[in-house]
């Protein structure tokens, strides 16, 4: 390491020690400060480990999370980011801070943010990207799907000889031909029928010829088994694969991937395609399937997804919600539950929010507003949009509070008629809110820092 490279990266480790100590965390302004010394530091940082980059739309945080639990059952040295600080700047943070073991290869599971993999790959050659989705989200920051898709592979071809494991029932996924060998992963549990997408889902059009593109089997949104009856477009063969859904419930999924009996503690359609993922990078690193199973099976959940606080007799469910269909889906998954429970949802509009939250007009708030749901609580910054949201849905007003401030929203759902209380709330009221909680004696200490 240079001089140079030595000063940021001791600047960096001091910065994070003084945050951490004094000021209650903070994961990207130590790499913001080391990389204003040295831009070229993840190079050096980053030039003995064997990386592997996580990045698209949903499921990012998760899909990191779970890798990592896979790759430790063979590997005890794992780097990740586990904060979902996923900018250039918190990358370098967590390669900073990691305590790098004595012997045995050296792992990084990042997750990257999509319009920052650029900015990774020029410094870092990974071995392997996985693919999660891509949807419709903060369109301010990133555009339409192309355009996002387009920024995953500006850096992708940075590292043409790493391997992408993407997500084969996104046919934004096979749009294009990489130089990069690809695994594909997707779900098979259906028999062949003859299906459309529903009315306004995005990306449903033939990236060959444009024509609507049809579906034997659709999961949710756009993905599916595709193909387009005009040009032959098809979704391309499946390396891994669900086969199978034995049980869904609110916390967990059971279900068989390649002849596998799997169960994740938590719940969801959406989640059991980052558990396939975790699954795919597992095969790929030559992890057998019976280890795969036993490290999802862990009883540990994710900052901010389906993360359980207790505040008092209230069992308060807290998940990020940031884009139409995560949000559908998030609903899909809370009606498996039926014991009452109360509905916060908060709506902020910062830049990790995403400006622009337009987006709310497109989730299924109808299908929540006909539920025998006894309270709803509209909150955060955009308290008035999220609350008019609720209105139009049908929402009666004596069931609907609009309290702004997230602190006098801490002190209400400790009084909400139901023992279950679920929180859909936007990045940075995630953030806020467990901060009240935290504050209280709610949240572990160990766990207050993200």
């Amino acid at each position: 390491m240079s001089l140079k490279s030595s000063f940021a990266a001791t600047a960096g480790r001091s910065a994070y020690w003084f945050l951490h100590t004094f000021m209650k965390g903070g994961s990207s302004l130590p790499g913001k400060i080391t990389n204003r010394i040295d831009p070229d530091i993840l190079a050096t940082l980053g030039r003995d480990y064997e990386v592997v980059i996580i990045t698209g739309t949903n499921g990012k945080t998760l899909t990191t999370a779970l890798t990592v639990k896979v790759l430790h059952a063979k590997y005890s040295d794992i780097l990740t980011n586990p904060t979902g600080s996923n900018m250039k700047q918190g990358i370098i943070t967590a390669f900073l801070t990691h305590k790098r073991g004595r012997s045995g290869k050296q792992i990084a599971v990042l997750e990257v943010d999509e319009a920052n993999v650029i900015e990774v790959t020029k410094y870092i050659k990974p071995t392997a990207f996985v693919f999660t989705n891509i949807f419709r989200d903060q369109m301010d920051r990133y555009g339409e799907l192309y355009t996002t898709y387009q920024k995953i592979l500006d850096g992708v071809a940075n590292a043409p000889e790493a391997t992408v494991i993407a997500n084969g029932d996104a046919p934004i996924f096979h749009s294009r031909k990489l130089p990069n060998p690809f695994i594909y992963y997707g779900f098979d549990n259906q028999p062949d029928g003859e299906l459309k997408a529903e009315y306004n889902t995005d990306g449903v059009l033939c990236p060959v010829c444009n024509h609507i593109l049809h579906y034997k089997s659709l999961v949710y949104s756009n993905l599916g088994k595709y193909y387009c009856p005009n040009c032959g477009f098809a979704r391309p063969e499946l390396q891994h694969r669900v086969t199978e859904l034995t049980e869904q419930a609110p916390v967990s999924s059971s279900f068989v991937i390649d002849g596998q009996p799997i169960k994740l503690n938590i719940g969801g359609t959406y989640n059991i395609y980052n558990a396939l993922a975790a699954y795919s990078v597992g095969r790929y690193f030559g992890i057998e399937p019976t280890a795969i199973a036993q490290a999802l099976d862990a009883d540990e959940k994710v900052f901010g997804r389906q993360e359980v606080i207790q505040v008092g007799d209230k069992a308060v469910t807290l998940i990020l919600v940031k884009n139409p269909v995560g949000l559908n889906q998030v609903f899909d998954l809370i009606l498996l539950n039926k014991k009452p429970f109360s509905l916060v949802t908060l709506l902020n509009a910062n830049y990790a929010d995403g400006i622009d939250t337009s987006w709310i007009w497109d989730g299924n708030f109808e299908k929540m507003a006909t539920q025998a749901i006894p309270s709803f609580i509209a909150g955060g910054e955009r308290v008035t949009d999220i609350a008019f949201r609720w209105q139009v849905a049908g929402v009666p007003e004596d069931k609907l509070q609009q309290i702004k401030d997230l602190s006098e929203v801490a002190e209400k759902i400790k009084t909400l008629p139901t023992e279950q209380v679920y929180v859909l709330a936007t990045y940075t009221a995630v953030l806020q809110l467990r901060e009240k909680f935290a504050a209280q004696g709610f949240i572990a200490a160990a766990n207050r820092k993200h």
